[in-house]
């Protein structure tokens, strides 16, 4: 019989759905601090759907789409855990994975939205904007990373508050 989709997952499990070796699972949650599966007593790895979500998405960007391990990283840093795991679930429905472009630092001579020339800051106040927007947006992501964790803290309740009422 098989698990249902919201069933928490073995390693095994998991590397097995996603078609990796298992220590690859454990190299990946080294390398990416947003990969964070449940530990029970032992410390075994149980993987909410969320995480092999997560994962896949990790997969589509390391194996389909050939970014390096510190592209996969620029990309969370930039783009955000949501990102990737929406990235991980197309991939498991079958749509088609289009990875946005991620934006540059400001290197390179092209600007990515053009108004004219009269509404153009001056350097020093563009890069003041850009830093504001730089620590903006950590906060957002701190925000949603925090989100996340009590979404999976009342999924991981639901289940036991049901039983109890039986």
């Amino acid at each position: 019989m098989a698990k249902s989709a919201e069933a928490f997952r073995t390693i095994s499990e998991a590397a097995k759905e996603l078609d990796v070796p298992q220590h690859v699972l454990r190299h990946w949650e080294e390398v990416f601090g947003q990969v964070r599966p449940m530990r029970r007593a032992g410390g075994r790895r149980y993987y909410r759907p969320l995480d092999i979500d997560l994962l896949r998405g990790v997969r589509v960007l390391l194996y389909d789409q050939r970014y390096t391990t510190k592209g996969v990283q620029r990309i969370f840093r930039d783009e955000g855990v949501k990102y990737v795991s929406e990235l991980g679930r197309r991939a498991a429905a079958g749509e088609p994975v289009e990875v946005r472009p991620v934006l540059s630092d400001g290197d390179d001579e092209e600007e990515v939205l053009e108004l004219g020339a009269e509404s153009r800051l001056d350097e020093s106040t563009a890069a003041d904007l850009q830093k504001t927007l730089a620590r903006t947006l950590a906060r957002l992501e701190k925000v949603q990373e925090a989100l996340d964790e009590a979404t999976l803290a009342l999924e991981a309740i639901a289940p036991d508050d049901e039983a109890a009422k039986a």
